[in-house]
């Protein structure tokens, strides 16, 4: 039986190099594709961060891509508390994002918009300078 292809994951919260998830740290052990950058807004939930895409207030939000299994993507929903249906902490959305001068498609997870009320916007895109471990 054939191998489950990998995908890609654009991580810009705990999850990047050195952050309280850091991805680097799960087995299966993902590759390191690059770093990339989607437009949206960065919102300061807790001890981590939640991003929404697109809007009128978006910035450039940086991360890093990762390429991963579909095991390692099950541990990620797990840690993003993906559940069925409009209770789910995030979503995952799938994208087209530049990564060393080529589109690739990547998983990214958005915060639910009702997690976000009265939560303090992140002025600017990069939760790692915000919130240094």
């Amino acid at each position: 039986m054939p191998e489950p292809a990998l995908r890609h994951v654009f991580v810009y919260g705990t999850l990047r190099r050195g952050g309280r998830n850091d991805i680097n740290r799960l087995q299966p052990a993902p590759r390191y594709v690059g770093m990339g950058e989607v437009k949206g807004k960065l919102y300061h939930i807790d001890w981590y961060p939640g991003l929404t895409l697109g809007g009128d207030e978006a910035v450039t939000v940086v991360g890093e891509v990762y390429e991963i299994s579909a095991a390692l993507e099950a541990v990620l929903d797990e840690i993003e508390e993906i559940v069925p249906g409009e209770a789910s902490e995030y979503f995952k959305r799938e994208l087209s994002i530049e990564v060393r001068g080529r589109p690739l498609q990547c998983l990214v997870y958005e915060i639910n918009p009702d997690r976000v009320r009265g939560k303090q916007a992140i002025g600017h895109g990069d939760w790692i300078l915000f919130y240094p471990t």
